[in-house]
């Protein structure tokens, strides 16, 4: 209860804050790519329901093109202005929406595409669906460059299906197991000092 109340006032406070900011990246976006400005992407959150997650688009539109659901290295679908939203993590934005309308949180496992939960050990699809996804957790900041590290692999889906998604999934266990309102409000500070660094 308290991890949900604390989600909606920040998200709240949050897309107040930073609607000048969107008005002025959706302009940006708009301008430099034909396309709609939010990309919409099945996910599946808590307890496996499935819900459609914001983004900010930085890639090339093409609805009828399916490509990768992994991003390695320079891409050649990202557009120039995706190339900028990507390195700073501005395309997450307006994840906040999805905060606070619930389907997810500030801090928790981060949610994936359908085609690799299904892969999921049972007993670790269990315990990380059991919570709400979320913007950051311990796995986005230690897989931060995760594109440039598929990149120099032979096999950037092999790469990510059997070295990173297994650790990514550890580390979102024990999330799992330690997370509380302290827990997340010093998640939210390293991601924000690793943003700064950037």
């Amino acid at each position: 209860m308290a991890k949900r109340a604390f989600d909606m006032l920040l998200s709240a406070v949050g897309l107040i804050v930073l609607s000048p900011f969107f008005l002025v990246i959706a302009a940006w976006i708009k301008v430099d790519s034909p396309g709609p400005v939010f990309f919409r992407q099945e996910r599946v959150g808590r307890l496996g329901q499935g819900f459609h997650i914001h983004k900010f688009r930085t890639m090339r539109h093409a609805p009828n093109e399916h490509g990768s659901q992994i991003t390695v290295g320079a891409d050649a679908r990202i557009t120039r202005v995706g190339h900028v939203l990507r390195r700073h993590k501005l395309d997450e934005l307006p994840q906040l929406i999805d905060v606070l309308t619930g389907t997810m949180s500030l801090v928790g496992p981060r949610p994936e595409v359908p085609r690799y939960v299904a892969l999921y050990p049972p007993a670790l699809r269990e315990k990380v669906l059991s919570v709400r996804p979320g913007i950051t957790d311990p796995a986005s900041i230690e897989f931060r460059d995760e594109s440039d590290l598929l990149a120099r692999a032979a096999d950037p889906e092999r790469a990510y299906i059997e070295q990173v998604m297994p650790a990514k999934l550890r580390s979102a266990a024990e999330y799992v197991d330690r997370m509380s309102v302290r827990t997340d409000l010093q998640l939210i500070g390293r991601t924000l000092r690793r943003l700064w660094l950037r």
